[in-house]
């Protein structure tokens, strides 16, 4: 049985859709990084790079969820639910060595469940907010649920975070993973075709966990993925993140209206709290009674707006660095997507008891959402979100953390 029909087979599909999986793993760019290249690794490469495998626990529909550990020789571990295809846990160690989960989340599929704040999910089918939970394509107007006032956030109220996703172990040259797998069918949150999705993380020995994305339709749709994943370089649950130095190389944002839908144009950050082309913390300006702060947190302002990136889709330029004075732990952002969604948790207002019993509030995390612009569906001067039928949609993410 080839590749492409056991993926189909594991989703559930026949027909169409094996041709669908064909399409998604087809290619040298994808094929060169298979689980089949794991015999090639040898050596220093993989040198305590390590996966596991473990039970997290059942949805209420009786589903099982699995948990895959990444592990490396650094102490650092990186921890992938199938539920949503999440980051559950991201464990670093600091300038002493001293290990410590900087990645906000749960202890079971129950938490996940019963709160809502997309922690480390994938997100999809398409990033961020969609006006009035319609778009035009091809000549035709889909209608979206409506779940962010009025309009669709994040793929809507049944995105791809409250999915059950296939997974299997991968051993890329010189890094260990999880490859997870989605079949989205035709229709569903209002989107056309049948997508399969397929986001693989990996990790090395330099402390990069990278995340790929890779997707197919059968019909001409739109798709905007990223993901979720609340940082605090301190430690998950240590207190806010007002402290943290942040670096966005990008010159231009996306100011937004009240509902937070873009206005259209972009602004200079020069001269605005917007502008972290050299090192702020967090804390420098988000108190600023500005009119954009405000509307990402109308009580106390924040920050959660799309940054337009001056690195024109190359992965090797730098995107992001955060930085802990504290801990010493540093963050750096690598993408091929054109803007970055800052976020910096301002509704977690204590409502929230993540691992351990910590609880989670208000500013005490930040999100680096690489993805397409907010909205990019009903904006024709956006870099286009529009996928074709059979065309195959890639981009891909590197979360570098230091101290190696």
């Amino acid at each position: 049985m080839t590749h492409e029909s056991k993926l189909a087979r594991g989703l559930g599909l026949g027909g169409r859709a094996t041709v669908l999986a064909a399409l998604l793993v087809a290619g040298p760019a994808l094929a060169s990084n298979d689980s089949s290249s794991a015999s090639s690794d040898s050596g220093s490469q993989n040198s305590h790079l390590a996966v596991t495998e473990s039970d997290f626990g059942k949805t209420p529909q009786g589903q099982q969820v699995k948990r895959y550990r990444l592990t490396n020789r650094n102490g650092m571990s990186v921890d992938i639910i199938t539920f949503g295809a999440r980051v559950q846990s991201i464990k670093v160690p600091d300038k002493d060595g001293n290990v410590t989960d900087v990645a906000l989340g749960f202890d079971n599929v129950k938490g996940y469940i019963q709160n809502n704040p997309y922690m480390g999910a994938t997100i999809g089918r398409y990033a961020n907010r969609i006006a009035n939970g319609q778009f035009t394509l091809d000549g035709h107007t889909y209608n979206l649920p409506k779940n962010n006032g009025p309009n669709t956030l994040h793929g809507g109220p049944e995105g791809f975070q409250k999915q059950v996703w296939q997974a299997k172990e991968i051993h890329p040259h010189g890094t260990v993973g999880v490859e997870m797998t989605y079949l989205s069918p035709d229709g569903q949150m209002g989107f056309p075709g049948d997508l399969v999705t397929t986001v693989r993380y990996t990790l090395d020995n330099d402390n990069d966990l990278r995340i790929h994305y890779s997707a197919v339709s059968d019909k001409d749709t739109v798709i905007n993925l990223t993901n979720h994943t609340y940082f605090n370089l301190e430690g998950a649950g240590s207190g806010p993140i007002l402290n943290e130095v942040a670096m966005i190389n990008a010159d231009k944002y996306s100011p937004i209206d009240k509902t937070e839908i873009p206005l259209g144009k972009a602004r200079s950050v020069k001269g605005t709290p917007f502008d972290f082309t050299t090192p702020h913390t967090f804390g420098d300006r988000i108190h600023a009674k500005t009119t954009q702060l405000m509307r990402a947190e109308p009580s106390q302002g924040g920050y959660d707006h799309n940054w337009i990136l001056n690195t024109n889709g190359n992965l090797d330029e730098l995107a992001a660095r955060v930085t802990d004075p504290k801990s010493g732990r540093e963050l750096e952002v690598y993408t091929t997507q054109p803007g970055v969604q800052v976020y910096t948790s301002n509704f977690i207002h204590g409502k929230y008891e993540g691992k351990g019993g910590k609880t989670y509030h208000h500013w005490s995390a930040f999100t680096m959402e690489t993805q397409h612009y907010p909205d990019s569906p009903n904006h024709p001067s956006y870099p286009t979100t529009e996928l074709k039928a059979g065309k195959k949609f890639t981009s891909t993410t590197i979360f570098k953390f230091l101290p190696e």
